[in-house]
């Protein structure tokens, strides 16, 4: 018995032992923590309208799989706990509240919901971050949050490492409790769009007390309250340290350029900040320098020469003095170098071209003495043969000078553009491509383009006259690129060779029929012709049906002419055709039914005399971002193919005569790109859809003038591009605006001069990014809805000529911004509210209204509770109809339910905090990089 149980207690220990020297096997994610992360994904959509390309697909999500396995998700390999979120460039749509599933995930480290298209107020509140004490890294970048950040919010995450709140509508004083943040690494709070701030105190504490900082980024953070003093403070770590458009002014200490650890610096567009460029003890390590903008003065420091491993240079717009000194030729690795504007005299230091790997310099407009290649200076003589000392010169720019001689061409080995414009520079080169001459007063085609074997030539701008004759047009058979506008040109006598992919001619002086002014009938089909515009000419005649047969066609600008006759069916044989524009001219008939295989992004025939119905084939136009038509005479219903049409960003149908109400199908479709809609001045009846209002998904968006999206009338095409001027009329209270270009942030709706009835739905306020709003002349009734107040980015509105009812809304003081006011001819009653914009407006905004009264009218009010506008507590008690002593009674509920839940989420809820972002150190020097790239961009 004894032996038994002696070998029983060995079989124990050596199973206990081999138990605890086991791996352990890896943890399933825990149920709760799956179950908050499928909620999560509940709440939010995707959307890759701008982005086709996820980085992550949350889609990808399913209760079948475990969730540390799915993509975006990190988790603990021991205890199974949700770690890290990774959801930048997901596409996420939706809004963030506190009281998401996702706060539940209390052992997060990282969070990055970088890049999507999120928003909510989620700083204010910060109580379901009481608990994320592990959160390490946090980046909300490039969103749509809003609201100010809460005081609490830094006292909570005091272990974050990385901070990256930029790109968002984040607004008001930055707590300084933000200095509490002793670990922080990495901090990015720039480029909000509604302005944030620092006071002095704030900047003072975090320079103070953030010492272990290597990047801080406060792009366009108002810090104009800050002493520039605080900075003798930074932290000696910082790499990286970025303030443009932060308001500072004062003199700069020049402690600032000499952190030990400095790689970059950027203060540019701070015009009040001035100071004195170091003589000695430059960071060494810098590699960026932008002062772009500045008030800097002084000369530029021999010191300069000690940036050994210096890539960029911006000087411009400042107010230097003296040389350029010669120690520049010795900064190797230069690339950019910029200097315009710096008021510069003397000679150029030939030294400067030891600079083999530049790529850009810019000296312009300075006083230098000495030839030099870049544009509007005052330099005169013959051009130095050791300019062309640069090894990887291949385009020249001496225009804007006062240049003479002669250029050989074992000067320009490798030159392939020149760019000459006003100067008396003569020369001949075989191995010439391309040749710019725009804005050089040029009277008559150089002789040299006989012999030469040009590819490109832009001769735009200038004041040739007449036409191009059989002897001008020889050497010409392998021209691809012509730019002959802005010229005086009124035949083209020799059509330019057979092998053109562009063709401008517009703003010239053509007449007659396209063909035979400037086609002749016997060249070839131009199979290769991609662009033809011939706009703003005096061109007469019929649409020539001959362009159908050129197949390469992408752009077709035939518009500001005064062409006649019908549109040909034949386009339809144009299957590649991305720009049609018409407008202005003469054409009659219907618009053909022929646009069944085409790739249209762009069709504009608006001012014409066009009839008849919109045809159904343009359904097929799925790519479609503007169509204008109108100022014709169309009659039809709304064509309900267009609710089809999900790229479509600008809709003009206004001045014709379209009629009925607006389809159930069409008001239920998804419009979610359109910015501009006009259906002014038709024959629309019905009431405003509920449903048509949500749908409109841009217009509900905060504009962002930050993000870059395509420019509708911007064209790039392989080997080209082309930028041609275009218009959208918006009118309102009798002014008339003409949108150059239409900006991609202009957001406008006009309904005006139709006869809509009804009440307007309260929905109109989601639209929060509508700029212009028109609903003059129709039939509306009852109230302004509130929720006009809520449409903060408004500049124009008109809503006169109808029936409205009831008291002007207190809540539209809210609108800051709102510069056009008409609420003339209603039947509006009560006091006329007071604050921001409402004192600038006059009588005429609110004539012909017999109920309203207070300023600017001169009737007084009367028996009323006075002219301040009514608070929002008021307000909605009056709307809600609910005894007062039941509205205290319901506070209190409120109240109480909000504390009973957050003392439920304190006591069942387990594990460290949730809310930043995935940033570990290569993923910031990755974004690091593309900032820097980014930001030199804007000026490039």
């Amino acid at each position: 018995m004894g032996s038994l149980c002696l070998v029983l207690v060995i079989l124990q220990l050596s199973w206990s032992l081999s138990s605890s020297v086991a791996p352990p096997s890896s943890h399933l994610c825990l149920p709760h923590q799956r179950d908050a992360l499928l909620h999560f994904k509940t709440t939010i959509s995707v959307d890759c309208f701008q982005d086709p390309y996820p980085k992550i697909h949350v889609e990808s999500w399913n209760k079948s799989i475990d969730c540390c396995s799915w993509e975006g998700v990190e988790c603990d390999n021991v205890t199974g706990h949700v770690i890290g979120i990774d959801l930048s460039h997901s596409c996420l749509v939706g809004s963030l509240f506190a009281n998401n599933s996702l706060f539940q995930l209390h052992n997060l480290q990282c969070l990055d919901l970088s890049s999507n298209n999120l928003g909510g107020s989620l700083l204010e509140n910060t109580s379901c971050l009481f608990h994320f004490h592990g959160l390490r890294q946090l980046s909300l970048a490039y969103n749509a949050f809003d609201g100010a950040i809460s005081t609490e919010l830094f006292s909570q995450l005091v272990s974050l490492t990385h901070l990256n709140l930029s790109y968002n509508g984040f607004y008001g004083l930055i707590p300084h409790q933000i200095n509490l943040l002793s670990s922080l690494v990495s901090l990015d709070l720039s480029f909000h769009s509604l302005e944030s701030r620092f006071n002095g105190q704030g900047f003072d504490m975090l320079a103070r007390n953030l010492t272990k900082l290597r990047n801080l980024v406060l792009d366009t953070v108002d810090m104009s309250d800050v002493a520039l003093t605080s900075f003798l403070n930074l932290s000696s770590s910082l790499e990286h340290l970025s303030l443009s458009g932060c308001k500072l002014h004062g003199e700069l200490p020049t402690q600032v350029f000499q952190l030990p650890n400095l790689k970059v610096l950027d203060l540019s567009a701070n015009a009040n900040l001035t100071g004195y460029l170091p003589n000695t003890n430059w960071s060494s390590g810098l590699e960026l320098l932008d002062l772009f903008n500045c008030g800097f003065r002084g000369s530029i420091p021999a010191s300069f020469g000690n940036l050994t491993q210096i890539i960029s240079v911006d000087l411009s717009i400042n107010s230097l003095e003296g040389q350029i000194p010669a120690v520049f030729g010795n900064l190797r690795t230069l690339t950019s170098l910029r200097f315009s504007s710096c008021n510069l005299s003397g000679p150029l230091p030939i030294t400067i071209f030891n600079l083999t790997r530049i790529t850009r310099l810019d000296l312009s407009n300075n006083h230098l003495e000495e030839e030099l290649w870049l544009y509007n200076n005052s330099i005169s003589g013959g051009v130095p043969s050791w300019l062309f000392d640069l090894v990887n010169l291949t385009s020249l720019d001496l225009s804007l000078n006062n240049l003479s001689g002669v250029i050989k061409p074992d000067m320009l080995s490798k030159l392939r553009s020149l760019i000459t414009s006003g100067n008396d520079v003569n020369y001949s080169f075989p191995q010439l491509s391309t040749v710019r001459f725009s804005g050089c007063r040029v009277r008559q085609f150089p002789n040299f383009f006989r012999t030469s074997n040009l590819e490109r030539l832009d001769l735009s701008n200038n004041m040739i006259s007449g036409g191009i004759s059989k002897w001008e047009a020889e050497g010409w058979e392998g021209l691809r690129r012509l730019d002959l506008s802005h010229n005086f040109l009124t035949a083209l006598e020799q059509f330019p060779g057979n092998n053109l992919v562009y063709l401008n001619l517009h703003s010239n002086l053509l007449q007659g029929p396209i063909l035979s002014t400037c086609l002749n009938p016997q060249i070839p089909i131009l199979k290769e012709l991609e662009a033809f515009i011939i706009s703003e000419n005096k061109l007469t005649g019929n649409f020539p049906s001959s362009i159908c047969n050129w197949s390469s066609l992408a752009l077709l600008d035939l518009s500001k002419n005064s062409l006649s006759g019908t549109i040909p069916d034949c386009l339809e044989n144009l299957s590649h055709l991305d720009i049609l524009d018409l407008e202005m001219n003469n054409f009659i008939g219907k618009i053909p039914n022929s646009f069944v295989n085409n790739s249209l992004t762009r069709l504009l025939l608006n001012d014409n005399q066009l009839e008849g119905l919109v045809p159904s084939s343009l359904a097929n136009s799925t790519s479609l971002e503007l169509l204008n038509l109108g100022n014709n005479k169309l009659k039809d219903r709304f064509p309900r193919w267009l609710a089809s049409l999900s790229s479509l960003q600008v809709l003009i149908l206004g001045f014709n005569r379209f009629y009925g109400s607006l389809p159930h199908s069409v008001a239920s479709s998804n419009f979610s790109a359109l910015r501009i809609i006009d259906l002014s001045a038709n024959e629309f009846t019905g009431a405003l859809s509920t449903k048509l209002l949500r749908n409109l998904r841009a217009m509900k968006d905060k504009p962002r003038e930050w993000l870059t999206s395509s420019n509708l009338y911007s064209v790039e095409y392989p080997g080209f591009s082309f930028t041609y001027g275009k218009h959208v009329n918006v009118t309102t209270k009798r002014l008339e605006m003409e949108l150059t270009k239409t900006s991609d942030i202009f957001i406008s709706m006009d309904l005006s001069n139709n006869q809509f009835s009804g009440e307007i739905p309260e929905d109109v306020g989601q639209l929060i990014s509508l700029q212009m709003l028109n609903f003059s002349h129709n039939n509306f009734t009852g109230p302004i809805p509130t929720s006009f107040g809520k449409l903060v980015a408004l500049e124009s509105l008109d809503l006169s000529s109808n029936k409205f009812s009831g008291e002007i809304p207190s809540q539209m003081t809210n609108l800051t911004f709102l510069e056009i006011l008409n609420l003339s001819n209603n039947n509006l009653v009560g006091p006329i509210p007071h604050g921001n914009q409402f004192d600038t407006f006059d009588n005429d905004s609110y004539s012909g209204n017999l109920g309203l009264c207070g300023l600017p009218l001169s009737k007084q009010c009367i028996n009323h509770r006075g002219l301040d506008p009514p608070s929002p507590l008021v307000v909605e008690h009056e709307r809600s109809k609910i005894p007062f002593f039941w509205q205290v009674v319901m506070m209190g509920y409120g109240s109480g339910v909000v504390i009973g839940l957050s003392l439920g989420c304190i006591v069942f809820t387990t594990g460290r905090p949730w809310w930043f972002v995935r940033k570990v150190e290569r993923d910031w020097q990755y974004n690091f990089t593309k900032w820097v790239q980014r930001n030199k961009v804007r000026r490039n």
